[in-house]
């Protein structure tokens, strides 16, 4: 059997100006992510993780942030390009683990939105898709709400399994 575990992490800064995009979900919040494309660090840990299963190097090597063309693009765009690169390895998502971390707003009440999409992209059913939300107990820059983390584990099944 082939089986693969990737781990994924981003962060980006928080700043007074634009959108604050978690799992393709518009966060209401005076703060957003300052970032090449839509600054979704959900997406982009989930992105990472399913490349680093498959040794295929980093978000950053696929969609550089000195290429234009991923200026300001939706980040589940991106996780959809990495699927593409999943499926040609022959892989499917079998589930995934994150965790969302910051200080302000509370995420609980679009949670299940976000794990909609994300099992969407991701071809599986929402409940093999787990998104928590946790603070960072005021320490740090998270902490002092300049910004917000993610984290995701995956795990991968080979199509002959």
């Amino acid at each position: 059997m082939d089986f693969r575990v990737g781990f994924g992490n981003d962060i980006h800064k928080l700043v007074d100006a634009g959108s604050l995009i978690i799992g393709g979900v518009k966060i209401s919040f005076d703060k957003g992510t300052q970032a090449h494309s839509d600054g979704d660090v959900l997406a982009h840990a989930v992105c990472d993780a399913l490349l680093g299963a498959l040794a295929l190097k980093d978000i950053g090597s696929h969609f550089p942030d000195t290429d234009n063309q991923y200026k300001d693009i939706c980040s589940l765009h991106l996780l959809e390009k990495v699927m593409v690169l999943v499926n040609t390895q022959g892989f499917r998502v079998n589930n995934i683990d994150c965790t969302v971390v910051l200080e302000k707003p509370k995420l609980a009440s679009y949670i299940d939105e976000i794990c909609q999409n994300l099992a969407s992209i991701l071809a599986i059913d929402v409940n093999k898709v787990s998104v928590k939300a946790k603070t960072n107990e005021k320490l740090g820059d998270i902490g002092n709400g300049n910004a917000i983390a993610a984290f995701c584990v995956v795990s991968l099944l080979h199509n002959d399994c």
